[in-house]
């Protein structure tokens, strides 16, 4: 079992998330917690706070009687769980409540410490809150999304428990857990941050990492399938460009064809004396899809790179609203909740997968169109020309979802709408941007799985399979125990599907 002690890992994050991982909270951390909550609960006993003594947002110059206090959190989570939409998968809700379990641990937020516990406990158990796509602008934190995640803590709303969407009330004696009692401002302590966009941004990253992974390999694999050059992928080539990325892709290209026996050296075939030829028959240099890899790909390994580390700084980071600094017995009104950060690298993360698509997609034409590859049957179909199909129908596929891609990288992050009655006048709609980069990252292993399925049937069309590297082949044949040799004209989506689901999680 883990133990969070403050400071929160991109690998304690994928472990607790994608892999179930049960995990616990130190001592010394509800400690902290509990300290930050007596400190407020004294300090604004004669004093003007945000949230403890006053109205929301443009109705903050409206002063609450004590007697009214506690109901004010409670109307807070009830009337802001408006959200709609699509309700947001399970992982990614589990996400946002780890991300905010972790900045309400930080202290600075003066909640109960029964929040955090209650937190603790649901998503070692897997109960997970029913939150919709639409609601947040992201500025005022993930308000709405996060009512949701509040609402449940209060008992009320709906879960998703083995698999069902059940009342929460009811799932909660099922486990005989009890709902929090909201003590000072537990409602707009859990409601006023980054957690929703935060989270479903680092489950993005996890997932576009092992996305790049996969676009490695089909863009290894195809170099072998046109038995390219290979110096577009030599050290001395990148090193002579100074970006990190490019020298990495170009690094895990070579060690992926090392032991291929289709790459070419260029100086065996076109660094000697050539004597009376006037046209070359192979191309002198290949298309960009397979020679500038590096370059292309290269972008995005630095983009991932640049996108987890702020959203790893901002999952252990107060984006609460005021903050409260035990130590030196102050409060501070700010705006630390306010996604500006997030959504940025989320426009940028889709940017770049939408490119890796668009690499995808030309790869993919390439293997199809004999008229470019001049080597392998048109749509690298091994059954009768013109009775068989081969893989044109997958191609329709990944061009439409390549193009769907395309529209969805507009931007968020400059898609502002003042709201609130002009107190949020400019907002980040970061939640937005993290929701539109995970459907960009879906649909990119859509368009990897098919690229994938056809290197696999282009080496059986060239009968090279024993000339392949031996990180290729081992890809060949894992692909070939989901899907077999067509030379008839099967069914396709059901093979689309299970290689899609097998790359997002192998």
């Amino acid at each position: 079992m883990l133990t969070i002690k403050g400071e929160l890992g991109i690998q304690d994050f994928r472990k607790i998330i994608l892999e179930n991982e049960l995990f616990k909270i130190d001592e010394s951390i509800l400690n902290r917690v509990e300290k930050s909550f007596s400190f407020l609960k004294q300090f604004s006993g004669n004093k003007v706070i945000y949230g403890v003594n006053t109205g929301f947002g443009p109705m903050a110059q409206y002063k609450i009687e004590d007697s009214q206090r506690i109901q004010l959190q409670y109307n807070l989570i009830r009337s802001h769980a408006s959200g709609t939409g699509n309700p947001i998968e399970p992982v990614y809700v589990k996400a946002a409540m780890l991300a905010r379990l972790n900045t309400l641990s930080l202290g600075n937020s003066g909640v109960h410490p029964s929040v955090v516990n209650l937190m603790n406990q649901l998503i070692n158990k897997d109960i997970i809150p029913l939150i919709f796509e639409h609601g947040g602008v992201g500025a005022s934190g993930d308000l709405v999304q996060l009512a949701h995640l509040a609402l449940v803590l209060i008992g009320e709303g709906e879960v998703f428990y083995k698999g069902e969407r059940r009342a929460t009330k009811e799932v909660f004696e099922l486990e005989g857990l009890s709902p929090i009692e909201v003590k000072l401002r537990e409602g707009i302590g859990l409601m006023n941050g980054t957690s929703v966009m935060t989270g479903i941004g680092l489950v993005n990253v996890l997932k576009t990492r092992k996305l790049l992974d996969w676009a490695v390999v089909c863009s290894s694999a195809i170099n072998e399938i046109v038995a390219a050059y290979d110096d577009h992928l030599s050290l001395e080539l990148n090193q002579s460009k100074k970006h990190i990325g490019q020298r990495k892709i170009a690094e895990q290209m070579r060690a992926h064809l090392k032991d291929s026996k289709l790459t070419r050296k260029r100086e065996h075939h076109l660094y000697k004396e050539v004597t009376e030829v006037s046209f070359f028959e192979d191309k002198v240099q290949e298309y960009y899809s397979i020679r500038c890899i590096p370059q292309i790909l290269g972008p995005v390994l630095d983009t991932l790179n640049t996108t987890e580390k702020i959203l790893v700084e901002e999952i252990n980071s107060a984006n609460d609203n005021p903050i409260i600094d035990v130590e030196n017995e102050h409060v501070f009104h700010g705006g630390n909740f306010h996604g500006d950060y997030v959504s940025l690298e989320m426009d940028k993360l889709k940017l770049v997968v939408t490119k890796l698509s668009m690499l995808a997609e030309r790869q993919l034409n390439y293997l199809l169109n004999p008229n470019l590859n001049k080597i392998l049957p048109p749509f690298a179909n091994l059954g009768k020309l013109g009775l068989n199909f081969g893989m044109q129908g997958v191609q329709f596929t990944a061009t439409s979802t390549t193009a769907e891609n395309q529209t969805l990288s507009n931007p968020m992050y400059i898609h502002s709408i003042p709201n609130n009655n002009d107190n949020q006048d400019i907002v980040s709609m970061g939640t937005n941007a993290a929701l539109i980069t995970k459907k960009v990252i879906e649909n990119a292993f859509e368009v990897v799985g098919i690229e994938l399925i056809t290197i696999v049937q282009a080496i059986e069309c060239l009968h090279v399979k024993d000339k392949v590297s031996s990180k290729t082949l081992e890809v060949y044949n894992a692909v070939r125990e989901m899907v077999p040799a067509f030379t008839e004209d099967p069914v396709m989506y059901p093979y689309v599907n299970k290689i899609k689901d097998y790359i997002i999680n192998h």
